[in-house]
C-alpha cells in the first residue's frame, strides 16, 4: 500500500442513506448502477486526497454485487489506494449496509445492524495526469 506522510494508506469513507429517488425497481430495490456511482464518488475522493485532483476513473477490474439494497438503507462506502503508479492509482472499494428502516414499527423507525453487511466490492484504477498531481503520489 502506498504510504502517506504519516505512513498510513490513503483511504476514504462516505456514508449516506439511499432515498426513494434511488429506488429503480419494484419493492424499492436500488439498481447496481447507483452503487457504481457511489464507488466513483469514493474513487474521486481518494484521488483528491492522494493528488489534489479528481483524476479520472479509468475502469474496474472487478465488481461484485453480493446482496440487494433498498431505498431507506444506510450505507457506508469505503476505499483505499492499494497501488500507486506514475499516473495510476489502483483502488480497493466496498459498500456495507450498517442500518435499515423499520417500516413495520413506524414510518421513521430504523435499526443499526449488529454487524455491517457487505453489499458490494470493486477494484478499480483512477488516473491522475502528471501535470495535475499537486501532492506526492507517483513513483
Amino acid at each position: 500500500m502506498p504510504p502517506t506522510d504519516d505512513d498510513r494508506p490513503v483511504s476514504a469513507v462516505l456514508r449516506l442513506r439511499l432515498s426513494q429517488a434511488d429506488a429503480h425497481y419494484g419493492g424499492d430495490l436500488v439498481a447496481g448502477g447507483r452503487l457504481m456511482e457511489i464507488f466513483g464518488d469514493v474513487a474521486t475522493e481518494l484521488a483528491i486526497r492522494s493528488d489534489g485532483d479528481e483524476g479520472l476513473l479509468a475502469g474496474y477490474s472487478s465488481v461484485v454485487f453480493l446482496i440487494p439494497v433498498y431505498a431507506g438503507d444506510f450505507i457506508e462506502a469505503r476505499g483505499e489506494i492499494t497501488r500507486t503508479g506514475n499516473t495510476s492509482r489502483e483502488m480497493s472499494l466496498e459498500i456495507v449496509r450498517y442500518a435499515r428502516p423499520r417500516p413495520d414499527v413506524s414510518d421513521s423507525a430504523a435499526d443499526l445492524l449488529d454487524e455491517p453487511e457487505l453489499v458490494a466490492t470493486a477494484t478499480g484504477t483512477c488516473v491522475v495526469k502528471r501535470d495535475r498531481q499537486r501532492r506526492a503520489g507517483g513513483e
